[in-house]
């Protein structure tokens, strides 16, 4: 059977996209996502409040029997 000869190429983008990723793992600790969307935080997130505010009925309750 023969052997594939690889493209000199793709071998020259693989080692640069490693090269660069290795660079970037040094320079952050850790890898950064460059596809994310980014979330405002002025954009009402229902997931947020219900998390915040999971305590608030019984502080109410606690406030009316201390009165």
């Amino acid at each position: 059977m023969k052997t594939k000869k690889k493209n000199e190429l793709v071998q020259y983008l693989k080692a640069n996209r490693k090269g660069s990723r290795e660079a970037e793992l040094e320079q952050h600790s850790r890898p950064v996502s460059y596809n994310r969307v980014y979330r405002s935080k002025k954009v009402y997130d229902r997931k947020k409040y219900k998390a915040d505010d999971k305590d608030l009925p019984y502080l109410f309750l606690l406030l009316g029997i201390l009165n």
